[in-house]
């Protein structure tokens, strides 16, 4: 029966087939001969924990100016378009450096990469609250974006090595949940913090809370046991990019990646705008604490894996992007509950749409995993790089409303891209194959 005849989804749903069997006198191997990890063998909460601490660590730092910006706007006497790009400097800087650091880490190895990578963003974290004008802060936080970029895509490679194929969408679930409870702890510490000494402050403290999850990142990840080196020619991996851009099913979940991410980069961007102006008139602190709302995201993100398992991951990217929508109709209320609940939406949505399209990635690429996986990262953070300045313009230009559409437009950008890759998968089933 064909996808769309049983309900399992097709396309974006596609897995990485399984091996043919072999001949009848060649033996099977057994599933207990898989010696990479799976959730309650040895070394899977080690390396769960490591991996979530290094997500904590990764979005803490890149947003860390994000819940900031209305004070930013205030000492440098610049317009919100302008303070946004010390968010979009660094997402940029992770955008452009993330193909790099992946072929570094199919050289030298996973483990390698993101120890160092975290190792010169949480410097260059110490020296972001010492920065004398606003172009000299945009451009530390370009460079703390360019060497956080060696942590995404080498994360994917690592666990799409190291985990089982059935485990790995929880895995990368867990991945993307430390990013949520980093976005959610770095705003709402920077945000408390901030109303009493200032943000300078404020981005000092979080500096010294990636070190401190950066040290025990690398004292709990287990050493990789299936990484086998690549190639740094350069003709090697233009050859690997090439053939990733060639793949139909991969173009469409970088797409989708990045455009989940332009609604999540300019809503989050601007909140802060929206929230101390009237009619909420909130303080610092409590605007902080409004990201707690990241915790429905870690949830969601984490339940990725049990919602691809009963919708498919077609199902599940309609769901995400419908609840994503629903979120951002909602957050056009002046009514402050009705308001938080459409955020609560949009995060719950985003980070589920996210986890499943980053995991599919990893599952379908069969080679170059690093590279696929970075190609995603890139396109997903080039997608908050505009959403946070397309976002903030929108805002300075039409207020929330602008930056509502924005982002409807993202939503309608995925549900497309989904829809025409579905119907391309039950074409493509019903051509006969090839003797």
């Amino acid at each position: 029966m064909s996808p769309a005849s049983t309900g399992a989804s097709a396309d974006v749903d596609a897995v990485v087939p399984a091996p043919a069997p072999g001949p009848a006198s060649t033996p099977v191997p057994a599933a207990d001969a898989d010696s990479r990890m799976t959730p309650g063998g040895p070394g899977y909460r080690r390396m769960s924990l490591a991996l979530f601490l290094a997500g904590v660590a990764t979005f803490a730092l890149l947003y860390s100016t994000q819940a900031l910006l209305p004070l930013i706007s205030g000492e440098f006497g610049v317009a919100p378009g302008e303070a946004s790009w010390t968010v979009a400097a660094a997402t940029g800087g992770l955008a452009l450096f993330v193909l790099p650091m992946s072929a570094l880490s199919e050289r030298f190895g996973r483990r390698a990469v993101m120890t160092a990578s975290l190792a010169v963003a949480v410097t260059v974290g110490m020296l972001v609250p010492f920065a004398p004008s606003l172009g000299a802060l945009v451009v530390l936080r370009a460079v703390q974006g360019a060497a956080l970029a060696g942590l995404p895509a080498s994360a994917q490679a690592y666990l799409a090595e190291e985990v089982r194929p059935k485990a790995l969408v929880t895995a990368i679930g867990l991945f993307v949940a430390g990013n949520s409870v980093g976005g959610m702890s770095g705003r709402v510490i920077t945000g408390w913090v901030a109303q009493e000494w200032g943000w300078r402050v404020s981005v000092g403290v979080i500096g010294a809370v990636a070190v401190g999850c950066a040290v025990a990142f690398r004292l709990l990840l287990p050493a990789p046991r299936h990484f086998t080196p690549g190639s740094l020619r350069p003709r090697v991996l233009l050859g690997t990019v090439r053939g990733h851009l060639a793949d139909p099913l991969l173009r469409r979940l970088y797409a989708i990646g990045a455009l989940f991410m332009t609604v999540f980069g300019g809503v989050y961007t601007v909140i802060g705008y929206r929230l101390t102006a009237e009619p909420f008139g909130l303080p610092q602190g409590i605007v902080g604490s409004i990201f707690l709302v990241y915790l429905v995201g870690t949830v969601s993100a984490s339940a990725a894996g049990r919602l691809v398992g009963r919708f498919g991951r077609r199902g599940t990217l309609y769901l995400a992007g419908g609840t994503t929508a629903a979120g951002l109709l909602l957050s056009l209320t002046a009514s402050l509950p009705p308001a938080l609940l459409g955020l609560v939406l949009i995060t719950a949505g985003f980070f589920a749409g996210h986890a499943v399209a980053s995991s599919a990635v990893s599952r379908t690429a069969t080679h170059g995993r690093a590279q696929a996986s970075a190609l995603y990262q890139s396109v997903y953070y080039i997608g908050s790089s505009v959403g946070s300045t397309v976002g903030a313009l929108a805002f300075h230009a039409e207020g929330w409303a602008g930056t509502v559409g924005v982002g409807l437009l993202a939503v309608t950008g995925v549900v497309t891209i989904t829809v025409l890759g579905s119907r391309a998968a039950r074409v493509a089933a019903r051509e006969p194959v090839a003797a």
